[in-house]
């Protein structure tokens, strides 16, 4: 892959602009200093009912700076990368750093656990693309879905994306770091209408290497599917029944175990997994790997926002959990090291053990398939789960109707435990690649 000489120079720019931050920062009396500076450039068209609806062209980024004094800290940003600008924002984090309080735990992290050499995951792969080809594409994906059936009557358009940039990371151990990245996606969100009933739904595709997109056409005719096969939804009864989250949102299942084990909620003893190292948390059959160095995928890198080395690391094994998500700051009030996590996560994958959807399905059963959530209502401190759903009434192992206006809700510690079956059914549009998960019962508020 031969990289953007445009983003390649782009980049040298701003790397010797944060060794000149870094410097001045240092003349000016601060004990360290961090700079990150991110920029992204691209292409986002939309069309709806054949009509181009918005085209906008994105350049822009930010510098940010963190200073150190004697335990104290200053932050200041800037978008201006003019030597004076510059002068400007390292003063005003001096001057912050004065004000602050004095906290041991803040400061840079430990050099040795820095990537100084990062490898190469071969994130950016260049699209270029006129607008009347951006155009086209969005077009044609929406045109698909417009004719797939007559049913479909509307639609919230089509939007075709294409972005490339860079991060550049440097501080006070003499650490300066980067990489350039891409992302790509296309989507569609089409509305469809029969007697009185009217639903919206939608698909998307997304990758680094916008080769590897799916075609417009299958996008559009997967939004046309999705809606479709919601129309005519029914209510269910209130009561405690096996409950299974298809691949696209699993995710936000363990995005909340995510939440519960990272370290700023730890140190503040607001989640329900405190002193849950080493404790089985899920069943014997789980495992959770995270693996950073994944070439090209969407969720990798070599190191994180604090410049600290990301490593393959077993999150959950046989069950038990294995490590907290921490950064420096939360790692020192901890007691801990940091492992990596300033910024988030980086490719976990889930184990598998429930087969294709279609055995999935098989193994709930009679259960709701859960194809929608909404609201907020997790806690936590607590684990407390509350939220509004969507999705189908599955009777032996077969989808009978969709349903619509429920309410599940359960514990996330019982939900955890209470975990039957992970699917083979990946879905690959996020930082966690999981499959179907079926639970073995939640509580399912209805009429």
């Amino acid at each position: 892959m031969t990289e953007s000489n445009n983003i390649t120079t782009q980049m040298e720019e701003v790397e010797s602009r944060v060794a000149d931050v870094l410097a001045l920062a240092k003349s000016l009396g601060a004990d360290g200093a961090e700079v990150a500076m991110s920029r992204q450039q691209g292409l986002s068209v939309s069309t709806r009912l054949g009509d181009v609806e918005t085209v906008e062209f994105t350049n822009d980024g930010a510098l940010g700076i963190t200073v150190y004094q004697q335990g104290r800290k200053g932050s200041a940003s800037t978008a201006d990368l003019s030597e004076k600008a510059l002068k400007q924002a390292v003063q005003a984090a001096v001057n912050i750093a004065k004000y602050t309080s004095v906290d041991d735990c803040s400061g840079l992290a430990d050099k040795e656990m820095l990537a100084m050499n990062p490898e190469d995951l071969d994130l950016h792969h260049e699209k270029v693309l006129s607008t009347d080809e951006a155009i086209a594409i969005a077009k044609e994906c929406e045109d698909t879905a417009l004719a797939y059936d007559k049913r479909i009557t509307n639609s919230d358009g089509a939007t075709l994306a294409c972005f490339e940039g860079f991060k550049v990371y440097g501080n006070s151990h003499g650490q300066l770091v980067g990489y350039p990245s891409s992302r790509h996606s296309l989507s569609c969100v089409m509305i469809a209408n029969e007697g009185d009933d009217m639903q919206r739904d939608y698909a998307y595709t997304v990758n680094r290497d916008f080769n590897l997109l799916k075609a417009p056409q299958q996008v559009g005719k997967e939004a046309s599917i999705e809606v479709l096969s919601r129309l005519h939804a029914q209510k269910l009864k209130t009561g405690k029944v096996p409950v299974m989250f298809r691949a696209d949102i699993a995710n936000t299942f363990f995005g909340h175990f995510i939440a519960a084990i990272s370290g700023g909620n730890l140190y503040r003893k607001s989640s329900f997994l405190l002193d849950a190292l080493g404790k089985s948390i899920f069943p014997e059959f789980l495992t959770i790997e995270e693996r950073p160095h994944i070439k090209k995928a969407l969720a990798s890198s070599a190191f994180d926002s604090e410049g600290v080395i990301t490593l393959d690391r077993d999150i959950i094994k046989a069950g038990a959990l294995e490590t907290y998500l921490l950064t420096s700051y939360s790692a020192r009030k901890l007691g801990m090291k940091t492992t990596g996590h300033a910024g988030g996560i980086h490719n976990w994958l889930v184990s598998a053990n429930g087969g294709d959807f279609e055995q999935m399905l098989k193994t709930l059963g009679t259960g709701l398939l859960v194809t929608e959530l909404m609201g907020q209502g997790v806690n936590v401190v607590n684990g407390d789960y509350s939220r509004g759903a969507a999705g189908f009434w599955v009777e032996n192992g077969e989808i009978a109707y969709p349903v619509s206006e429920v309410t599940i809700a359960g514990n996330l510690a019982d939900m955890f435990k209470n975990l039957v079956a992970v699917g083979s059914d990946y879905d690959l549009k996020g930082s966690i690649k999981t499959g179907s998960i079926i639970l073995d019962e939640m509580q399912v508020a209805g009429n």
